[in-house]
């Protein structure tokens, strides 16, 4: 499942910051009040997280009735609720970097969508039908959330045990086709002893207890970022230069250091699908758009919401007050993110396959991400922000 971005979203984006700027008079001495653009931005993140939430507890509910009765049809139902969830997540990368309620000394970034994993420390891989916790009751006889959540990266960087992606490879199991994802049988799951692949039952608690462990670390984020929390509060009490700053810092890491660098150009320059973000799924390029969506979401203040009513929040945003502080540079802004989705869209579809059969593209894509990010700087420079 792809999600493309919304047709004419940058051309709407545009015009609605247009509109606001033909209403304002020329004034040399002209203030500029940050704290709407602030409360927008906190409303944002929580409504995207509290997405995010929404969708992963749709996903479990799948994934119970699924190991409750295994069938071929209820593992591509909690595939599909998977590809789901990703979308409102994907947004939310846009919130770190800054030492925020994701990723502060005790934030839970690592435990919710740490890459790449190395699949043996979880279950059966291609060569070795008893790698993994899962295969290994003696020394793990119980599967529960402190033990997933204590393994975590205690190995190495790839010991990954927990998040989107471990859940991610339960559901598909490796993808060593050349043309799709992973197909991992529903089998897998039965326990009736005609299942395939041994531990069935400790397979299905492995995904369901994984999966609660996501839901209570979501919960943890977005209960921060609600009205009248306590992080919230203080994010939007701190100084317009520090506030700038972070948000600026966020933006420009996630454009350049993390989606350019770590998600693009380390797996087109290894050409290795185990560097691509989501690749037991092959959702990697949604990946993308999600990420750099979740940028232009903060930059223009405005985050469609997941789900059936696609309601919309939008106000008074970074854009705005851009044009206002310096034209040229918020014009030069506006440039970028146009030729970095159209980078971005340019890429073929799978990304598994792009990275080894068109990597000019994708090096396109990664120098204009690069290149908002370094826009996007100038911009924060410009309007005070204290990096």
């Amino acid at each position: 499942m792809n999600t493309p971005f919304t047709a004419g979203r940058m051309l709407g984006l545009l015009l609605l910051t247009v509109s606001f700027f033909a209403c304002q008079k020329d004034d040399e001495d002209l203030t500029i009040d940050y704290r709407e653009v602030f409360e927008n931005y906190a409303e944002i993140v929580h409504a995207s997280y509290e997405d995010s939430y929404r969708t992963v507890a749709d996903l479990k509910t799948a994934i119970d009735d699924f190991v409750a009765n295994p069938t071929a049809e209820g593992l591509e139902s909690a595939k599909n609720l998977w590809l789901v969830a990703r979308i409102p997540y994907g947004q939310t990368e846009a919130y770190r970097f800054y030492g925020g309620p994701i990723d502060d000394e005790n934030g839970p970034e690592g435990l919710i969508n740490a890459w790449p994993i190395d699949e043996n420390f979880i279950d059966y891989v291609d060569g070795n039908a008893t790698a993994g916790l899962i295969n290994d009751p003696v020394n793990y006889p119980t599967i529960d959330k402190a033990t997933l959540a204590d393994l975590n990266e205690s190995i190495s960087e790839t010991s990954i045990y927990t998040g989107y992606h471990a859940i991610e490879f339960l559901l598909w199991g490796q993808d060593l086709s050349a043309d799709g994802p992973g197909e991992r049988p529903y089998t897998d799951y039965v326990t009736d002893g005609t299942g395939t692949a041994d531990h069935q039952a400790r397979r299905a608690e492995y995904l369901q207890v994984v999966t609660d462990l996501l839901l209570d670390h979501l919960a943890e984020v977005r209960d921060e970022w609600a009205d009248r929390a306590e992080y919230r509060t203080a994010f939007l009490a701190t100084d317009d230069a520090v506030a700038l700053g972070r948000i600026f810092t966020s933006l420009g890491e996630l454009s350049k250091g993390e989606l350019a660098g770590e998600r693009m150009f380390v797996a087109v320059d290894s050409k290795d699908q185990e560097n691509e973000h989501s690749c037991f799924s092959d959702n990697t390029d949604t990946d993308i758009r999600m990420n750099l969506e979740g940028i232009e979401n903060v930059y223009y203040g405005i985050y469609t919401r997941t789900g059936p009513a696609a309601d919309v929040i939008q106000g008074e945003s970074l854009a705005q007050k851009a044009a206002l502080v310096d034209a040229t540079k918020a014009d030069a802004v506006d440039a970028a993110f146009q030729a970095a989705e159209t980078a971005v869209e340019a890429i073929p579809r799978p990304f598994d396959q792009a990275i080894l059969n068109n990597e000019t593209l994708i090096l396109n894509a990664v120098e204009a991400l690069r290149e908002l990010s370094d826009r996007l700087t100038d911009m924060g420079f410009a309007m005070g922000a204290e990096f």
